[in-house]
C-alpha cells in the first residue's frame, strides 16, 4: 500500500535559498517564494520574479441542503474572486464573480493571523486565516442585482487538532521553482442569508475543505483537481482533494489527500482522464488500488477569455463522484453520488 513520510512542522518550505520537497503535518509559519535564490537560469529583478508567482485561496462547504464554494486568486496580470452557491434540493445554482485587471492583492505569507479582502461596489469577500485560534473565517456580503437576490454568509472552520488533520506540501517543477499547497478538512459552523431566507449551518452536519496555494507555475499551466466531501453511513465526515499537475517526482510527494473522521491519508498520484471532454464523465484512478472514481458533471461551468498576452480556460463543473477510496488502514470507503467539483485549468500567463 502507498505510504508517504509526513514531517514535523517547520518554519518555511525554503532552506538556504532552495525550495524543499516534501509533506508536512501543519502549515508553515511563512511561505515567501521570493526567498528562493535564482529561480530562473538568468538574473531576474525582484519585481519580475514576484510577477511570476501565482497564488490563490479556495474553499468548499456543504451540508444536507447547500453546497457553497469560492476562490480568491491573484495571477498578477489580473485577479478574480468567485463564489458559487448550489441548492441541492432545487438543483439550482447562483454565481457571483469579480474579474479585475492588474494585481492589487497580496495574499498572506502565513495562515496564523492574516486576511485577504476583495472589496468593490456591491461585493465583499474576506478570508481571515487564524490558525492561532484554530479557525478560518469567511465573510461574504453581496448585494442583489436584476438577476439574483442578495447573499450574505459568515462561516467558521473548526481547525482544532481533534477535529482536523491538515496537510502542507512543497513540490518542485524544477530544482529552483516550486509550488506550495496547504489543505484542511474540518467541521464548519455559520449562517447564510439568501433571498431573504436565513440558513443556519449545523457543524454536526456541515463540512468544509480549505486550500491555500502559491507557485512558480509554468508559463503554460495545466492542472486538474477533483474535490468531494460528505458524511458516510457511519456518520463520519470525510472528503478528498486530488490533483494531477506538472510537478515532478509525484510518487514520492504530491498534494493528494483523503480525510475520514478527522484522520489524514496521503494518496498516491492519479491519472484524471476525460474521454469525451470536461462536460462528460471523468475517470480518476491510481496504480495502487486506493483511488478508483468516476465524476459525472451535473452543472457545467466554464470561464474562458484572452486578456492582452494571457489566456485562461477554466472548467469547474459541479457533479457526483462514484467509486471507491482506500484509507491508510486498508479500509475501503464506498463513494455513491457524492457531491463535489472538478476543476480543469489551462493558464497561459
Amino acid at each position: 500500500m502507498y505510504t508517504r513520510e509526513i514531517q514535523a512542522p517547520r518554519q518555511s518550505p525554503i532552506e538556504n535559498g532552495k525550495p524543499l520537497q516534501g509533506t508536512w503535518m501543519s502549515a508553515f509559519h511563512e511561505v515567501d517564494l521570493l526567498d528562493i535564490g535564482r529561480p530562473f537560469s538568468f538574473p531576474v529583478p525582484k519585481w519580475m520574479r514576484e510577477f511570476r508567482v501565482k497564488e490563490w485561496e479556495t474553499f468548499a462547504v456543504r451540508d444536507d441542503r447547500f453546497f457553497l464554494e469560492g476562490i480568491m486568486a491573484n495571477v498578477k496580470y489580473y485577479r478574480w474572486a468567485q463564489v458559487y452557491l448550489y441548492d441541492i434540493e432545487k438543483r439550482a445554482g447562483t454565481m457571483f464573480r469579480k474579474l479585475i485587471p492588474l494585481s492589487a492583492w497580496r495574499l498572506p505569507r502565513d495562515l496564523h493571523n492574516s486576511s485577504v479582502i476583495s472589496r468593490s461596489y456591491g461585493f465583499f469577500f474576506r478570508i481571515h486565516n487564524w490558525l492561532y485560534a484554530d479557525t478560518i473565517k469567511i465573510a461574504l456580503d453581496i448585494e442583489a442585482s436584476r438577476n439574483r437576490p442578495a447573499f450574505t454568509a459568515h462561516l467558521e472552520y473548526d481547525a482544532a487538532r481533534q477535529q482536523a488533520a491538515p496537510m502542507a506540501v512543497s513540490l518542485l517543477f524544477t530544482e529552483r521553482r516550486s509550488m506550495y499547497a496547504y489543505k484542511v478538512l474540518s467541521p464548519v459552523r455559520g449562517d447564510m442569508v439568501f433571498g431573504g431566507q436565513h440558513i443556519s449551518l449545523d457543524p454536526a452536519r456541515t463540512i468544509g475543505i480549505f486550500g491555500d496555494f502559491k507557485g512558480y507555475f509554468p508559463y503554460r499551466m495545466r492542472s486538474t483537481w477533483c474535490t468531494g466531501l460528505g458524511i458516510d453511513p457511519e456518520n463520519r465526515k470525510f472528503g478528498f482533494s486530488i490533483a494531477e499537475s506538472q510537478t515532478r517526482e509525484t510518487y514520492k510527494n504530491n498534494e493528494n489527500a483523503l480525510w475520514v473522521g478527522g484522520k489524514l491519508t496521503p494518496l498516491p498520484p492519479v491519472r484524471i482522464t476525460m474521454p469525451e471532454g470536461p462536460d462528460k464523465e471523468w475517470v480518476i484512478q491510481d496504480v495502487e488500488g486506493m483511488v478508483d472514481l468516476t465524476f459525472t458533471p451535473l452543472v457545467p461551468r466554464r470561464t474562458a477569455f484572452n486578456l492582452l498576452l494571457t489566456r485562461t480556460e477554466y472548467d469547474t463543473p459541479l457533479g457526483h463522484f462514484n467509486g471507491m477510496l482506500m484509507d491508510s488502514g486498508g479500509d475501503r470507503l464506498q463513494v455513491r453520488n457524492l457531491l463535489g467539483r472538478g476543476e480543469k485549468l489551462y493558464l497561459r500567463i
